[in-house]
């Protein structure tokens, strides 16, 4: 699959890039991207909820009253769930939310979320350019002329920029990441993905490892 590479005006630079068969047109899994998306999206998660249960709650242990005669239920802690400032039963806990997934799993679904990108035309492959100084206006003026759309663009660098990252970043529907940092949910949640000229040679080597 070839696609014209463009500059940032929105016309074409004359130059043509080849895209890797095996990153960009493979057989989608769905299953692959599922797992990936899940243990992503599981990743982001803190899992810092953390209640007290009765073993660490600062009540006196005295028991409340006799054992037998009082009429009413055995009580022996102020601990007990039951009353008020008591500890909570079965509460949350710090926890781990992720887990494992094998890397070429992992390669096989973000081939998979770009070869639906490649198919569905919503790939689209900038020169590289630089901003001298961070500009929001700039920003939108690059991904009209580009047409990129309007609604969830993500332009993949090849290396970090300061002023592309701030130029973008009042722009709720424009991302901007480096390659290092790309991962099958960010490829899925975009509409139009915008690839920085060589960004795709660097996928490409990264699926062969």
């Amino acid at each position: 699959m070839q696609l014209s590479v463009l500059k940032i005006d929105g016309t074409q630079s004359g130059k043509k890039v080849t895209l890797d068969e095996n990153v960009f047109a493979v057989q989608p899994n769905d299953h692959a991207i599922w797992l990936d998306v899940t243990q992503y999206l599981a990743h982001q998660r803190h899992g810092n909820s953390k209640t007290k249960d009765r073993s660490e709650i600062a009540h006196s242990t005295k028991k409340l009253g006799r054992q037998k005669g009082g009429g009413g239920a055995r009580h022996g802690s102020l601990k007990a769930n039951i009353f008020v400032g008591g500890g909570r039963v079965f509460g949350p806990v710090p926890r781990f939310y992720g887990g494992k997934l094998n890397k070429k799993v992992k390669m096989l679904a973000r081939a998979s979320a770009l070869s639906y990108k490649a198919a569905e035309n919503a790939l689209i492959v900038l020169e590289p350019f630089t901003m001298e100084a961070p500009k929001t206006k700039d920003m939108l003026k690059i991904v009209d002329a580009i047409k990129a759309g309007s609604r969830k663009v993500l332009f993949v660098l090849p290396q970090n920029s300061d002023n592309i990252f701030l130029s973008s970043r009042n722009l709720p529907e424009v991302d901007v990441i480096t390659v290092d940092e790309i991962n099958t949910y960010a490829i899925m949640n975009a509409n139009t993905l915008v690839l920085i000229d060589g960004v795709q040679d660097t996928l490409a080597e990264r699926n062969q490892r």
